[in-house]
């Protein structure tokens, strides 16, 4: 006689991952235009990705439909959507860093009277969870989910200084160093060797590479295995930026990360 079992049935493996090359492909698309944004239109893409053309079109037409990217209506490239950064932010208004960050930025913020910034790497760059923007007139054009490069922001410095040296290095020279401003390091040596800097004296430092007239200091938020998970920066206008109060500013970028991973450590 034979035996009955009752009780839901398990799925073969095969049925139960199908469905997974398709959205693959969708991610790997995805990542494109985040890790380039503004850079890629549609022929760009063809050549950097290695899916027939009529795969690629039906892909970036759903995600133009949902919302999930957007075409520049000047140039007809892509850049994350308004419905994607949405589902970021709600991400990151739950997430342990920010929340844990947020009274000591805002405490820099507070003490200093300029604008912070909260990062976290996203591929090959960073981006902001948060920022407090700085009471006084001239105020930044960055906002959160703002995805920045690791080459020429404090931020990605200080991410890329807090690395150990072997990875650090295979990052930088993976890196296409498109210059941002005229002071961007765009030689892969001497990025290696300001990052060689940045890890000696314990933050970075953004002498208007990222953005004219801006300068800003970056810092190291470390996890309790001492990876970094992220970066907080200060950022200064030019015509506010003087050596005496550099050297403050420095002071109180050391004290918040320091007192960010202290608490991040804590975290299981």
């Amino acid at each position: 006689m034979s035996k009955t079992t009752s009780g839901p049935r398990v799925q073969p493996v095969r049925a139960q991952i199908q469905g997974t090359a398709s959205f693959s492909k969708f991610m790997t698309v995805l990542q494109a235009i985040a890790d380039e944004p503004t850079r890629l239109d549609f022929a760009k893409l063809t050549k950097i990705l290695p899916y027939p053309r009529g795969t690629l079109y039906r892909i970036v037409t759903a995600l133009l439909a949902e919302g999930l990217i957007a075409e520049s209506l000047e140039n007809g490239t892509y850049q994350l959507g308004h419905r994607l950064i949405q589902l970021a932010s709600r991400s990151w208004e739950t997430s342990d860093l920010r929340s844990i960050a947020r009274d000591h930025i805002e405490a820099l913020r507070d003490a200093t009277g300029e604008t912070v910034h909260l990062a976290v790497p996203s591929g090959n760059g960073m981006v902001y969870i948060d920022k407090l923007e700085s009471p006084r007139t001239v105020r930044m054009t960055s906002r959160i989910g703002t995805r920045v490069e690791l080459y020429s922001t404090s931020v990605g410095k200080a991410y890329l200084a807090g690395l150990p040296e072997e990875e650090c290095r295979a990052i930088i020279e993976g890196m296409d160093l498109k210059p941002r401003t005229r002071n961007t390091i765009t030689d892969a040596d001497a990025l290696y060797a300001d990052i060689q800097k940045s890890r000696a004296q314990g933050y970075s430092y953004d002498n208007e590479e990222n953005e004219a007239d801006i300068r800003c200091f970056g810092g190291t938020i470390f996890d309790r295995s001492r990876r970094p998970v992220g970066a907080v920066s200060l950022s200064i206008p030019i015509y506010r930026y003087n050596k005496e109060l550099a050297k403050a500013y420095v002071e109180k970028i050391q004290e918040t990360v320091q007192a960010i991973s202290d608490s991040m450590a804590t975290i299981v």
